[in-house]
C-alpha cells in the first residue's frame, strides 16, 4: 500500500495539477463568497469543462470548488450577515457580531483555521475508513444493492425539505425522468422524438435544475443589500484564543466526519448540531451569539469537515451523500469509472491519486484564503444581476459544447424553468437530484435480482444485509413521519 501511495504521490505532485486544484479552490472560494452563488452551482458549471481532463485532475477541480466554496459561504456570512452557502448560516451568529465590533479580520482567520482542520480530519477519515467499507461492499449482489438504494432514497428524500410529502413527490420525479430512453433489455420509454431513445443526460439535467433557477430567482426576485461589507482590519487570531478554540475545532471535525458520512444529513445540519455541542460545553456559553470565537471554530470546522466523509458513501458504496456527491457521481461515470467497491479493484491507482490530491487541497485552501484575505470585502460588493448573464451564457456554451446538440440546451432551459417551479411550490431539488442518479441502478439492480430468482421477490429480502437496509429505510421513514407530525402540531 505504501508503494501504491508513493506512485499515486509522484503521479499527483506535477505543477498541472497543482495549478487545477489552486483555481479550483480560488473558484470556489469567490463563489461561495457571493450571496446565492452556492457551491452546488459551482461544481455543475465546472462538470461540462472536466469532460476534455483527464479523470483524477477533474474529480480534484470539483472537490477543489466544494471545498472553496464551503469556507467562501463564511465571507459574506460574516461581512454582509448574508451566508453565501447554507452550511455558513451558523457562522453569522458569531461572526457578524465580531465583524461589527471590528473584528472581522479575526472573525475570518477563525474560519478558515477551522475550515482547514476539519476539511484535512475529514480527508484523512476517507483514506481509513473508505476502503475496508468497500471491502466488505463486494458482498453485495443485486439484491443488497436494490436495498441499499431504496434507503438512499428514503434518507435523502426524508431530510430534504420541510415535508415528507414533497420530499417523496420530488424523489418520485426524479425516478421517472430516470425511465427515459432505452432500458437495459433495449425497450424504449417516452422516446417522444428521436433524440429521447438516448435518454436525458447527466449534465443538462443537473447545470438545468440547480444553476438555471438560481438565475432565474436574481432576475425575477431583485433586492437591494441593506447591509455594507465590513472592513477587515489587522486582527490576528492569537495563541490562546486558538488554544481555547481547539476543543470546538476538533469535536466539530468529528461531528463533520460522521454526519457526513451518512447519505442526506449535510453540512448544514453538522453545523448547527456542532455549534450546539460547542455552546452547551463551553465555560463561555453565555458570550455564543454575542460573537464567541468558539462559534465560529465549530461550524466551519463541521461544515468542512462534511467534505471528505461525504466522499466514503460515494466511494465505497456509489451512493451520494448530498447534491454535491451526486453531481461528483456523475463525472465518476462520464470517466467511465463506477464508484462502489469495484471502484477498488479496477481503478485502485486513482483512488489512491484521488487520496492523496484531497490533502494537498487542504493545504491549498489555506493558502488560497491567505493570500485573498484582503480581497474578500471587494468581492462581497458584487452585485448577482451582473453575474446572471455571464452564468448563463457558460452553461449554454458549455452544455453545447459536450455534444454539440441543441437537444441538450433544450433539455438544460426546460430543466431550469422545471426547476424554477420546483423551488416556487417550495419542491426540494435534492431528492430528485439523487433519484435520478440512483434510478438506472435502482431499476437495473430489481431487475437482476428478479432474474436471478426467477421473478420470485422474497430474493429482495433473503439474507441480512437487505433485512438491515430495509430496517433502516424504514427506520428513517418512520422518525421522519415523527418530526413531521410534531411540526404539525406545533
Amino acid at each position: 500500500m505504501l508503494n501504491d501511495l508513493l506512485v499515486a504521490f509522484q503521479a499527483v505532485a506535477t505543477i498541472e495539477n497543482f495549478l487545477i486544484m489552486a483555481a479550483g479552490i480560488w473558484g470556489g472560494v469567490i463563489i461561495g463568497a457571493i450571496p446565492g452563488m452556492t457551491g452546488t452551482m459551482a461544481v455543475t458549471l465546472a462538470l461540462p469543462f472536466t469532460f476534455y481532463m483527464q479523470p483524477i485532475p477533474s474529480i480534484l477541480l470539483l472537490v477543489a470548488l466544494y471545498k472553496g466554496s464551503t469556507y467562501g459561504g463564511s465571507v459574506s456570512a460574516i461581512l454582509i450577515k448574508t451566508p453565501g452557502t447554507a452550511s455558513a448560516a451558523c457562522t453569522t451568529l458569531d461572526g457578524y457580531p465580531l465583524a461589527q465590533q471590528g473584528k472581522a479580520g479575526k472573525a475570518l482567520n477563525m474560519a478558515l483555521y477551522s475550515s482547514c482542520t476539519g476539511d484535512f480530519i475529514s480527508n484523512l477519515s476517507l483514506i481509513f475508513i473508505a476502503a475496508p467499507l468497500a471491502l466488505l461492499a463486494l458482498r453485495i449482489g443485486p439484491p443488497e444493492y436494490f436495498m441499499l438504494m431504496i434507503f438512499a432514497l428514503t434518507t435523502v428524500a426524508g431530510v430534504s425539505g420541510r415535508s415528507l410529502l414533497l420530499g417523496l413527490v420530488s424523489a418520485c420525479l426524479g425516478l421517472l425522468l430516470a425511465t427515459v430512453g432505452e432500458d437495459m433489455y433495449g425497450s424504449f420509454r417516452f422516446d417522444l422524438t428521436v433524440d429521447m431513445q438516448s435518454g436525458l443526460a447527466v449534465a443538462p439535467v443537473l447545470i438545468g435544475l440547480f444553476a438555471i433557477p438560481e438565475l432565474l430567482k436574481i432576475i425575477v426576485f431583485r433586492h437591494n443589500q441593506s447591509h455594507k461589507p465590513m472592513q477587515l482590519g489587522d486582527n490576528r487570531v492569537t495563541r490562546d484564543e486558538l488554544r481555547r478554540s481547539l476543543k470546538a475545532m476538533l469535536k466539530g471535525s468529528m461531528i463533520g466526519v460522521v454526519m457526513g458520512a451518512i447519505p442526506g444529513i449535510g453540512p448544514s445540519a453538522a453545523a448547527f448540531s456542532s455549534y450546539g455541542e460547542a455552546q452547551r460545553s463551553s465555560k463561555n456559553r453565555e458570550n455564543f451569539g454575542k460573537g464567541e470565537l468558539e462559534g465560529i471554530a465549530a461550524s466551519e470546522s463541521a461544515n468542512n469537515g462534511c467534505c471528505g466523509s461525504t466522499m466514503i458513501p460515494l466511494l465505497a458504496l456509489g451512493v451520494p451523500g448530498d447534491v454535491i456527491t451526486g453531481v461528483m457521481l456523475g463525472a465518476f461515470m462520464i470517466h467511465g469509472m463506477t464508484p462502489g467497491p469495484m471502484l477498488f479493484e479496477n481503478n485502485l491507482h486513482e483512488v489512491y491519486m484521488l487520496f492523496i490530491g484531497m490533502l494537498f487541497s487542504s493545504v491549498l485552501l489555506f493558502g488560497a484564503g491567505k493570500a485573498t484575505m484582503r480581497f474578500f470585502s471587494h468581492i462581497s460588493r458584487i452585485p448577482p444581476g451582473l453575474m446572471a448573464p455571464i452564468v448563463l451564457a457558460l452553461c449554454v456554451f458549455g452544455i453545447f459544447s459536450i455534444s454539440n446538440s441543441m437537444y441538450d440546451v433544450i433539455v438544460l432551459l426546460a430543466m431550469g424553468v422545471f426547476g424554477f417551479f420546483m423551488f416556487l411550490f417550495a419542491i426540494p431539488a435534492a431528492p430528485f437530484l439523487i433519484a435520478f442518479i440512483l434510478g438506472p441502478m435502482l431499476e437495473e439492480n430489481l431487475r437482476r435480482a428478479l432474474a436471478l430468482s426467477r421473478g420470485d421477490p422474497s430474493i429482495l429480502v433473503s439474507s441480512p444485509i437487505t433485512w438491515l437496509f430495509a430496517s433502516l429505510a424504514i427506520f428513517v421513514v418512520v422518525v421522519t413521519i415523527r418530526q413531521q407530525l410534531k411540526k404539525a402540531t406545533a
